[in-house]
């Protein structure tokens, strides 16, 4: 009986991750039948599908995160792999180390201090603030700081990502807007405020986008997961 249940639920999980891989497949052909368009968001296009199905049917999210497993494991070696760009272009990083500190430090300082004014106004309580406060951090780190703050780390995933597509979705707008042409600029910002999300849209912008943004995910994750905690002890 119960080599019946662990193939029972091993197909169960192989059912999610391959549902997951094709609704993936299905969001990157929707976005280059568009042209590439930043608001044809993969992560989105594939998720809300998944969402609901899992809604209308009932099914608990824990069976379908299970299921996602293998492809949570593979963000590891997946930012691992961030090292092999940065080599390319280390030349490039190496010569905007300056203003790269400048604009860490500002922007991430910025993200969290928005944060958590954008939840006191809105009258959010202090363990959601709690939880938006890291944000514009790579999921992972995000998750890690929230629990460390007294947030709850399942809410913050969930802010993660939503601020990671809203940034892919409307960054290159914003850019083009304000007249940021310069692909180091527009990949770091990306990274420092949009994660993983931003910096998978910034590799699409340019192999020299993606590096710089690969490097301000990084930097703000390790900026942001030494100082929040430190300040939200100071001044609770």
């Amino acid at each position: 009986m119960s080599d019946a249940v662990e193939w029972a639920a091993l197909g169960e999980a192989a059912f999610w991750l391959a549902l997951t891989v094709a609704f993936y497949i299905g969001a990157r052909r929707v976005q280059q039948m568009v042209g590439g368009s930043a608001l044809a968001n993969t992560v989105l296009i594939a998720a809300l599908p998944i969402m609901l199905l899992l809604h209308f049917a009932g099914i608990p999210f824990s069976d379908y995160r299970d299921g996602g497993a293998p492809l949570l494991w593979l963000l590891g070696p997946a930012t691992v792999a961030l090292a092999v760009p940065l080599y390319i272009n280390f030349h490039h990083v190496r010569a905007a180390w300056l203003p790269m500190c400048v604009s860490l430090v500002v922007g991430s300082v910025v993200a969290v201090l928005s944060s958590i004014w954008l939840g006191d106004v809105l009258g959010a309580s202090m363990e959601t603030v709690r939880s938006l406060a890291p944000k514009t951090v790579t999921t992972p780190i995000a998750m890690g700081i929230a629990s460390k703050i007294g947030g709850v780390p399942a809410l913050t995933a969930a802010f993660v990502i939503f601020t990671g597509i809203i940034g892919a979705i409307s960054a290159s707008a914003i850019f083009n807007a304000v007249g940021i042409r310069d692909q180091r600029a527009r990949g770091f910002a990306l990274g420092v405020t949009s994660g993983g999300i931003g910096t998978a849209r910034a590799f699409q912008e340019s192999l020299l986008a993606g590096t710089f943004s690969g490097v301000g995910m990084t930097l703000n994750g390790i900026i942001t997961a030494i100082l929040l905690p430190l300040l939200w002890l100071a001044f609770s």
